[in-house]
């Protein structure tokens, strides 16, 4: 069954380079416009070429904003009013002893992680609901039911995207737009290109710390998922033919944890 998204628009957050370049790409391809989005000018500006080189039938976009901040998502909104499908795949990560974490850094990942998405969910949402049609989408991840001793703050971010998710299902219900979530295990990038990125916008679970050889046995796929298969998932969520589809928490690699969602 082909996708057709033609006529709509697409922003996705943190999306010049690994799993959202695809997702964005595999957008594109199905005919939205699609608006990227990173830190930094210069990675933004490339990925916009490479873009509207890949698909030259749609209107490719892109700003550089850091919607890890208040500012950063005012911005975005105020440049892109308004938007049919939002993607909220930006997020930050790293490791840190609980004992030792500061009060900063915890306020750091909620913002980047959860805010972001709150932020630009409270920005489009408006705009979706008069024209009774509407995708969001929350990038959370495995570890946010199963995160490693040493990423306690990581994973309480990504836990508390999926309370956001299942709530705003319901603050949406029966109006045409649809909220779900989106739980990646390890992803393995799709092509040298993004693996020079030196990891501008990839995820945790895009880098080598996610491919712990205790996760694979658990797997049912037995291998990591492909960023063309999160993607997939995206798309097909995004799709007119998942109306029915919201509050959902859905993961791409099935492990043994799937009897927690």
């Amino acid at each position: 069954m082909k996708t057709e998204l033609s006529g709509k628009t697409a922003v996705i957050t943190g999306s010049t380079a690994g799993v959202g370049y695809v997702i964005a790409r595999s957008l594109a391809r199905a005919g939205a416009n699609v608006v990227l989005n990173g830190r930094k000018a210069d990675a933004v500006e490339r990925a916009v070429a490479r873009l509207s080189s890949e698909a030259p039938d749609v209107t490719i976009a892109g700003l550089a904003v850091d919607v890890g901040t208040a500012h950063g998502c005012d911005a975005l909104v105020a440049a892109v009013p308004l938007a049919d499908i939002l993607i909220n795949n930006v997020g930050i990560y790293g490791t840190g002893d609980f004992l030792d974490f500061p009060d900063a850094e915890w306020t750091r990942y909620f913002e980047t992680n959860v805010m972001s998405g709150v932020r630009l969910a409270r920005g489009y949402l408006p705009g979706m609901l008069e024209r009774y049609w509407g995708r969001v989408l929350f990038m959370s991840s495995q570890w946010s039911i199963d995160a490693p001793a040493d990423m306690i703050h990581y994973g309480f971010t990504k836990a508390s995207i999926l309370s956001i998710s299942r709530c705003l299902a319901k603050y949406t219900a029966a109006s045409g737009v649809t909220v779900n979530a989106i739980l990646p295990g390890p992803i393995m990038l799709d092509d040298a290109r993004q693996a020079e990125s030196n990891s501008v916008c990839l995820t945790m679970e895009e880098t080598p710390i996610a491919f712990q050889s205790e996760h694979r046995p658990q797997s049912v796929i037995q291998h990591a998922t492909t960023a063309r298969e999160v993607a997939s998932l995206v798309v097909r969520l995004c799709s007119p033919q998942a109306a029915a589809t919201t509050g959902a928490t859905l993961r791409v690699d099935e492990d043994a944890l799937d009897t927690l969602v």
